[in-house]
């Protein structure tokens, strides 16, 4: 049943086909049981161009309803009103629904007048009120349903159009998440090569320096890329396994890198030969997940382009600070001692992927990311994370600000 309900919709002249038909038969059937009746040669025909035009109604709905107003006006001096009944009040559901109530309202005064003068005419006099008030009854019947499912239809089109509109949205939404996504995977990829790559090359080249002269430092040099090269590979599997599948629970997923691991990430940089100080807030436990993250982030970066830029030879200084407002990230070098001339033009910084993963991930919180040398040599970067202390407003004891915050040194 469904089926063919959905086949009728698909090809609605056949519906309307079945009703023309329908009325024929019925009309020829009265015809048959008139004994007054006219020849059949001239009845015929106008029964046919009563209906046939119904099949049509939905291409053609105006000239429709015109052609049926005159054939009906034929067929009903034949006294066979029921073709003629029956397709006008049709005509008149058809041009409520498919033209409008303007178009509409025109030909129904137009069919109700014609049919006034026409039952004043043939009908006798003691029946006239009840044929009206039939006739414009049947009318205004057709009228309102056509009226409800006009309604129902421009309701149901601009359901439709509203699903295709949330369709369409959802695939917006959709690109933009996967490009968010490729986005921050491209920057956890480069952190992860870039650092590695870059400490496995400076032990790779001091290595090399001292193979001859000291074996012992060459080793300890080979011993920190190969433990520095597997940890990039499990962070790599790790991360293309998450892609390949989401929902695999086969190995526990290790915590995200924070602040915390900053003293790994130094003691590394400091294997390399680096001459790094570090001097953090001890009131970073609390921080967002994603936030200390974005730190980790910002600091492995800039020790990265240290190493890259400026290599061993140069004093770097990481200072992690924090107010009741935001995190403040600073990282500075002495660029090898090499300084630069006051009221100098500046380089501009690089524009390396590593700067732009920086700043967005600074961006993501609403920060701010300046780059860029330092009048006395070397460079400078500062990041600032908005944030609020934990605890404010909760009614507990803050800590008083002209009180200086607890600080961890390495």
């Amino acid at each position: 049943m469904r089926r063919f309900s959905l086949w009728m919709r698909a090809h609605p002249m056949a519906g309307d086909s079945a009703v023309a038909l329908l009325i024929a038969v019925l009309d020829i059937g009265i015809y048959l049981n008139n004994p007054e009746r006219a020849t059949w040669y001239v009845t015929l025909p106008v029964v046919l161009a009563t209906v046939l035009p119904i099949v049509f109604r939905r291409r053609y709905p105006v000239a429709v309803a015109y052609v049926v107003l005159v054939t009906g006006a034929v067929h009903a001096a034949l006294e066979l009103p029921l073709a003629a009944f029956v397709t006008s009040g049709i005509a008149v559901y058809t041009l409520v629904v498919y033209v409008g109530r303007r178009h509409a309202a025109f030909y129904t005064a137009v069919l109700s007048a014609a049919t006034v003068v026409q039952i004043l005419v043939q009908v006798e006099r003691d029946r006239w009120m009840l044929s009206i008030g039939f006739s414009i009854g049947v009318y205004v019947f057709s009228w309102l349903l056509g009226e409800f499912l006009g309604a129902r239809r421009a309701y149901q089109a601009e359901l439709e159009a509203r699903l295709e509109l949330l369709e369409s949205e959802r695939e917006h939404l959709a690109r933009l998440a996967v490009a968010d996504e490729r986005g921050r995977i491209a920057r956890e990829l480069h952190d992860i090569v870039a650092h590695s790559v870059s400490v496995i090359v400076v032990h790779a080249d001091g290595a090399r320096c001292t193979i001859d002269s000291d074996p012992a430092a060459a080793c300890r040099a080979m011993d920190t890329i190969s433990e520095t090269g597997r940890s990039a590979l499990t962070e790599l599997r790790r991360l293309v396994d998450v892609l390949r599948n989401p929902d695999s629970e086969t190995e526990p997923l290790q915590p995200q890198l924070g602040v915390d691991a900053l003293t790994d990430l130094v003691d590394r940089v400091r294997a390399s030969g680096l001459d790094v100080r570090v001097e953090r807030a001890d009131d970073l436990d609390d921080l967002d997940a994603g936030l200390a993250l974005g730190v980790h982030r910002v600091v492995q970066e800039a020790l990265t382009n240290v190493l890259k830029h400026a290599r061993t030879s140069a004093r770097t200084y990481v200072s992690v600070e924090r107010d009741t407002a935001a995190v403040h990230v600073t990282v500075t070098d002495d660029g090898a001692g090499k300084a630069n001339p006051v009221g100098a033009a500046q380089p501009a910084p690089a524009g390396g992927n590593g700067i732009i993963g920086m700043r967005e991930r600074v961006h993501v919180f609403g920060g701010t990311l300046s780059v860029g040398p330092r009048l006395g040599g070397g460079w400078c970067v500062h990041a600032t994370f908005p944030t609020a202390r934990a605890g404010t407003g909760t009614g507990g004891p803050q800590p008083d600000s002209s009180t200086p915050t607890g600080k961890v040194r390495s």
